[in-house]
């Protein structure tokens, strides 16, 4: 377990990912879009080394800091069945020796495969909140009931974000501006907030764009909150740039422009996207270039903020991956 120490103005940080993640050229999935061959770049925060890899790693390194400086001994957080930041919850705690409990929407037999097998692999125990409006409650009766049996349980934020966990993608911001100081968009998914939070806090709103996954019910709002709470200066909701329109029939379902997305990315560099997050935000970039808000001629970079193991959790999409092979 490796940390490191703060000072008054910097929190402690647990050292759980490798660092810094690769920035590689995308040449024909860039022109399959309408791009220039050197316009498209991405950031391979799925490749971040622990657990199956994905953007939640950074924010876990700031808010397991947190944990461990306070004693815990439990780590506890939310999220839906094929959540991947419950799995890297899980991975965090194996690696930090700290009991894992996750809360989990849903009931026991729901949803199989994917993040959850991941999830008992690590060790994690899930308690079923049944509706996901029963997730906050839920958690914090299971930390009052870890307490009264002498844990020190920490309560992770549903996602990671949190103004801590956001400080993750600061750093991913600042990374990638030595690896590519001229970007001039990225594109990214907007689950529950934190990652482009810590992006726009770095970069600034022009050159962020979100895309709307469905996470959370006010993306705008809970992303300029986070970013108001991490930078101390007012973020409004207005200034940013959040493609809303590939949430499609809600969260969970699959889209046909998100399927087009993850076929075209997949056969154009190989590339394996999921289809609740970076499936639709490539979906969102195709519909910025066609829309003229993404560019030919201007470096974008998409962060690939991981999610591969939720692809197995998600039938309906392996389904018509499969059927590919049959020529349906």
């Amino acid at each position: 377990m490796t940390t490191t120490p703060s000072d008054e103005n910097t929190p402690p940080r647990a050292r759980l990912g490798s660092w810094p993640t690769p920035l590689e050229p995308a040449p024909r999935l860039a022109r399959a879009l309408g791009l220039g061959a050197g316009d498209l770049w991405v950031k391979r925060d799925d490749l971040t080394g622990l657990g199956g890899g994905g953007n939640k790693i950074r924010k876990l390194e700031w808010t397991c800091g947190a944990a461990l400086a306070e004693g815990a001994t439990t780590l506890v957080t939310t999220g839906a069945p094929q959540s991947n930041h419950a799995r890297l919850t899980a991975a965090a705690g194996a690696r930090l020796g700290l009991r894992v409990v996750l809360v989990l929407a849903g009931t026991a037999g729901s949803s199989a495969s994917g993040n959850l097998a991941l999830d008992g692999l690590f060790g994690a125990t899930v308690v079923w909140a049944g509706d996901g409006e029963a997730l906050e409650p839920r958690a914090r009766q299971v930390v009052e009931e870890l307490r009264r049996r002498g844990e020190v349980p920490a309560l992770i934020p549903f996602g990671g974000s949190s103004a801590l966990g956001a400080r993750g993608y600061v750093e991913c911001a600042r990374e990638l501006l030595v690896q590519a100081p001229d970007v001039a968009t990225v594109v990214v998914a907007l689950g529950s907030g934190g990652t482009m939070a810590g992006l726009v806090a770095e970069l600034g709103t022009a050159r962020v764009l979100g895309v709307h996954c469905g996470a959370v019910a006010d993306p705008a709002r809970t992303v300029s909150d986070l970013t108001s709470e991490l930078t101390g200066r007012p973020c409004a909701p207005q200034a940013l740039r959040i493609g809303l329109d590939q949430v499609g029939e809600g969260y969970g379902t699959l889209s046909e422009p998100v399927m087009s997305a993850l076929t075209l990315a997949a056969r154009a560099e190989g590339i394996v996207l999921d289809p609740i997050y970076t499936g639709r935000a490539m979906a969102g970039l195709v519909a910025a270039v066609k829309d003229g808000d993404v560019t030919a001629g201007q470096r974008t970079v998409f962060l690939h903020t991981g999610g591969l193991p939720g692809l197995f959790g998600h039938p309906t999409t392996l389904a018509r991956a499969e059927a590919a092979l049959l020529g349906e």
